[in-house]
């Protein structure tokens, strides 16, 4: 027992020591701003779709928003889908647009097996979805669904989670949402007995369709 505290005597003593006798090296300052990771040659359309897919996201690229109610109403039908539900306002225009069934009312809500929503950013570097609170879409949708269908722009792109975070703080202002969270691939754990398990706590399934809207002739 001795032995123990003499130890942590020296160990207690060095410490004063070295709190007294402070360094004098100075310390430059911190760079906050240069990127820490190589910039990739390829487009954020590209990293985003095989940062995404490698994590088993579902990604569909469509050329404009008539392609995407085409593919969505394909997949729709050969999943035989039902009970989707919504509450984007421009997303639902485009679902009553191509008469693609789907609530909106908070009756429907706990028998919801399909959620839409929009993001606030595509982040490419990690393949994530970053959603905040402040959307339509709410908190609840986009963990409660069994599958979590996102509709994207490719002008929501960004690089890295810093530059989604400068976006929406440049887009909220001083009223920034209470909840702002990145969702990287479809809900999965490995905590009971190691065995892995999709949609434990929260969608089975995450889908991502990107529309073009900045490489429109």
């Amino acid at each position: 027992m001795r032995d123990s505290t003499t130890s942590k005597e020296k160990i207690l003593k060095k410490i004063r020591k070295a709190l007294i006798h402070k360094s004098t090296q100075e310390i430059g300052d911190v760079d906050n701003e240069s990127e820490i990771f190589t910039a990739s040659e390829e487009s954020l359309e590209m990293q985003f779709a095989q940062n995404f897919t490698a994590l088993n996201g579902k990604f569909i690229f469509c050329e404009n928003e008539a392609e995407f109610l085409e593919n969505f109403d394909w997949i729709v039908k050969d999943n035989e889908w039902k009970h989707l539900f919504c509450l984007e306002p421009k997303i639902k225009d485009l679902l009553k647009k191509a008469k693609i069934k789907f609530s909106d009312k908070e009756e429907d809500f706990l028998a919801t097996d399909i959620g839409i929503t929009f993001c606030e950013c595509l982040i490419a570097r990690t393949g994530s979805v970053m959603i905040t609170s402040k959307q339509a879409s709410g908190r609840r949708l986009p963990v409660y669904a069994n599958f979590h269908i996102v509709v994207a722009y490719t002008s929501q792109l960004v690089g890295n989670i810093k530059d989604g975070l400068k976006l929406i703080r440049e887009k909220y202002s001083d009223k920034l949402p209470s909840m702002i969270s990145t969702i990287t691939g479809p809900s999965k754990t490995a905590d009971i007995e190691k065995t892995l398990v999709q949609g434990a706590h929260g969608p089975k399934e995450l889908f991502v369709f990107l529309i073009d809207d900045v490489h429109v002739e």
